[in-house]
């Protein structure tokens, strides 16, 4: 661990304010969930929470089916990281960190479906560019909370997905978003 040098104390309801540099640096949001963790030595140790990343295991299972049945990326994120890929290049997607752009989208309970090199698609990964090949983004929810998305990415910039690949995209989030409640 890495001490900051900053001191709170702990008010009459037993809060300790996370100072809002460090929520900042650690992209901590407003209402967002958070584990807590104890050492033998007295340590606190706070973790941001991501149920999605809890079932990682089930939404890797289910993204390789996916996959296999429409031979297209499919990636699960929470709102964070990639947190399950499959199919072509998944490599360069698991466990990276999501754009701010896309942090958006889920923060605003919207989808995406941009063909390639659409004004609608947006970045999803951070420091990359807009892809050029077409992108179906669907927000999963939970007891009306946004956990993260299911992303489907196109094999190449030729290929358009259709109402299949949508639908698909839209059961793949129900069902993530029902398996947490």
């Amino acid at each position: 661990m890495k001490a900051t040098g900053i001191v709170r104390r702990i008010d009459d309801l037993g809060r300790v304010v996370i100072p809002k540099e460090i929520r900042k640096t650690m992209r901590i949001r407003e209402g967002q969930a958070m584990e807590i963790f104890t050492g033998r030595e007295g340590d606190i140790v706070l973790k941001k929470y991501s149920p999605i990343e809890e079932m990682a295991e089930d939404a890797a299972e289910y993204a390789k089916a996916l996959s296999s049945v429409c031979s297209h990326l499919v990636c699960v994120s929470d709102q964070e990281q990639i947190v399950a890929a499959s199919g072509p290049d998944q490599k360069n997607y698991l466990g990276k960190s999501i754009s701010p752009e896309l942090e958006d989208l889920l923060a605003n309970r919207q989808s995406i479906d941009a063909p390639p090199d659409s004004r609608s698609s947006i970045p999803l990964l951070q420091d990359q560019s807009r892809p050029s090949v077409h992108e179906i983004v669907v927000p999963i929810l939970s007891s009306g909370d946004v956990l993260g998305a299911v992303i489907l990415l196109g094999k190449n910039d030729t290929v358009k997905m259709g109402e299949a690949e949508k639908m698909l995209a839209k059961v793949a989030a129900l069902f993530l978003g029902t398996q947490m409640e």
